[in-house]
Parts: C-alpha cells; structure tokens; sequence
C-alpha cells in the first residue's frame, strides 16, 4: 500500500470533517439515489420516501460540504454528486458493508 505524505494537519481535519457528512443515514440515502445520475429535489423525496424540508436541509448540508452539486432550472432545483470521488467512496463504502 503506497503511503501519503500529509500536506498539512489542516488536511487531516478537512477529511474528518468529510467523514462526518457520510456519518448520517439520510445523507447517504441522497448521495445512494444520485448515483444514477442528477434529480430533482422532489424525485429525491419521493425515492427516499422523507419530507421536503428534512431533504432540503440535507441537500444544504451535503452542498456546503461540496459533495453534490446543483442547477436550476425554473423553479426546478437539480442535484447531482459533485464528482467521481464522491461516487466512488459510496460505492466503496457500500462494498465494504456488504463483503
């Protein structure tokens, strides 16, 4: 296994704090229903079966902390993962659960 050399203590705490966003349960039922790709606020609320503010106010969370992104289009708001590394820590989180 290749070891990292750690730029800055500051980048440790940036990626507790990452971890932290994956450690809530609805968070991670958003970013699991945006792995297929962008969604309205509504089709997230209806696929994981919440209401829309407690949605809204975990897409607010998961926004700041830069892991989806978002785009509007009328009155419409859509949300997507921000990047593949996002995709790919879900994936291997998922895989690690279920091994």
């Amino acid at each position: 296994m290749k070891t990292l050399k750690i730029k800055s203590e500051n980048s440790l705490y940036e990626t507790a704090e990452l971890f932290k966003n994956f450690s809530d349960s609805t968070r991670i039922r958003i970013l699991y229903a945006l792995l297929e790709g962008e969604k309205s606020v509504s089709q997230i609320v209806d696929e994981i079966s919440m209401g829309q503010s407690a949605v809204s106010h975990q897409l607010r969370i998961l926004k700041s902390s830069k892991l989806v992104s978002n785009r509007k289009e009328g009155k419409t708001v859509y949300y997507k993962l921000s990047d593949k590394h996002v995709y790919n820590i879900l994936l291997q989180g998922i895989e690690h659960t279920e091994e």
